[in-house]
């Protein structure tokens, strides 16, 4: 979501120098050679999912619109080039009325995808969309890791509340990021304040084991925590002894309390014995809240566990172990002028093994059965086939350097459940896998 549609005041700075110097290099040779008008297409994918991985989730690209509108250099940036010789001053020139006019299309946010996928295509001279190559690709790749990894948690959680709370395990503006992901992906909230108030995500949080160890006693942290925040506040049991804890914590706010975090120990046994004493003291409806070091894998052991909801960190805004989906973007059709009665000729690069590419603007659609599951993903450069016509999964995002397609936040999150429903039960796999779905290029 854009701030803009929450009135919210947060400004989003110029994208422009969010690139590598090759970009501009390439821009100020093409001007010169008279190529950099050349209609281009430019496209976004991925070789391979990374290892073991059943399906990749598209994250980001509501920040990609973002970055496209504001992409432009100011007098201070191009002063900067100018100091540092970057580039010579008719590129400075073009650079300083740049602004990126323009198409693009992709796979709406929160769609699964698969190797090979065209996942976002851009379209417009070869300079305007050359330029844009490195900020489509931190975004691309950053936030869709995350969402793999928070999808796959999701998965495993079977429908229980996940806290994302990674903020003080990456970088501050990397936080943000990543808490929008994990919301596409599947998570119910975010403790990161900066996500809540950028893009409406719910915030939660109470306390940590500071408040507790502040006090004098537990019993003291525990009632100054209830007086201010009412019964329906969560406490943190296992500062010192967890039963005791939770005897004194039903004790100061009553069988109304809301709910008990447990962050260490056994989490399986402990969440087990903890309900039991809840239950006994009267405090059935309290909910137990497990954190500590959790992923994908941890979540699924907890399965049979009385537990109500996981936070999640570290392993969440690390891609729990794939940081990065490998996407790349590459020029895979140029016409000889700007013409656009040029035809594109289809371009890629003559590679040895894993880098190889296949060139020509391309289509996506994906296959069903007769039931409505998913069973291939197809690709081709020619004419759409017919009875793939109402599956196509590209959309149009911007026309004419103009965005046409933003859409809330919420609409990518239940997209990407929608998404992950439609494909095979082995997709939900934890164990090591080949993609779930085959790659068919027609």
């Amino acid at each position: 979501m854009n701030s803009a549609d929450l009135g919210r005041r947060v400004g989003v700075p110029s994208t422009a120098l969010f690139t590598d110097q090759y970009e501009l290099t390439m821009v100020q040779a093409a001007l010169k050679a008279g190529t950099a008008d050349r209609r281009s297409v430019f496209e976004a994918f991925t070789r391979r999912l990374p290892e073991g991985r059943r399906y990749g989730v598209l994250a980001g690209t509501g920040r990609v619109l973002d970055a496209v509108e504001n992409f432009h250099f100011d007098d201070e940036m191009i002063a900067f080039l100018r100091q540092q010789e970057i580039v010579d001053e008719p590129t400075l020139a073009w650079l300083a009325d740049f602004r990126f006019s323009g198409d693009v299309w992709g796979y709406p946010e929160g769609e699964v995808y698969f190797p090979g996928s065209p996942v976002l295509r851009v379209e417009g001279s070869f300079a305007e969309c050359v330029l844009l190559e490195t900020v489509v690709l931190s975004i691309l790749n950053h936030d869709s890791a995350i969402a793999a990894a928070a999808s796959r948690m999701s998965a495993a959680a079977g429908g229980r509340n996940l806290i994302e709370m990674g903020a003080r395990r990456t970088h501050e503006l990397a936080a943000v990021a990543s808490a929008r992901a994990a919301y596409v992906g599947g998570f119910h909230t975010t403790s990161d304040l900066a996500a809540g108030f950028r893009y409406g995500i719910p915030t939660v949080g109470t306390s940590a084991h500071a408040f507790t160890l502040l006090h004098d006693t537990e019993r003291d942290a525990f009632r100054a925590q209830v007086e201010s925040l009412g019964r329906g506040t969560t406490l943190l049991v296992d500062t010192y002894d967890v039963a005791e804890a939770v005897r004194t914590a039903v004790e100061v706010a009553g069988p109304e309390l809301g709910a008990v975090r447990i962050d260490s120990g056994d989490l399986l046994l402990v969440a087990h014995r903890v309900r039991q004493q809840l239950d006994e003291l009267g405090a059935t409806e309290t909910k137990i809240v497990v954190t500590s070091d959790l992923d994908e894998y941890a979540i699924a052991s907890l399965a049979a566990a009385p537990v109500d909801a996981y936070g999640v960190g570290t392993q969440l805004v690390t891609g729990s172990g794939s940081p990065t989906c490998s996407m790349v973007y590459k020029l895979v059709a140029r016409a000889a002028s700007a013409d656009p009665a040029d035809p594109l000729l289809p371009v890629a690069k003559k590679s040895m093994g894993a880098k190889s590419s296949m060139g020509g603007r391309k289509w996506a659609a994906r296959r069903v059965d007769a039931r409505g599951v998913a069973e291939a993903e197809v690709i081709g450069t020619g004419p759409v086939p017919a009875e793939l016509a109402d599956r196509q999964l590209l959309v149009e995002l911007v026309r004419g350097g103009e965005v046409v397609a933003r859409e809330s936040l919420e609409a990518a999150r239940e997209r990407h459940i929608a998404a992950r429903a439609a494909l095979p039960m082995s997709a939900l796999q934890l164990s090591r896998g080949e993609p779930v779905l085959a790659t068919e290029y027609v």
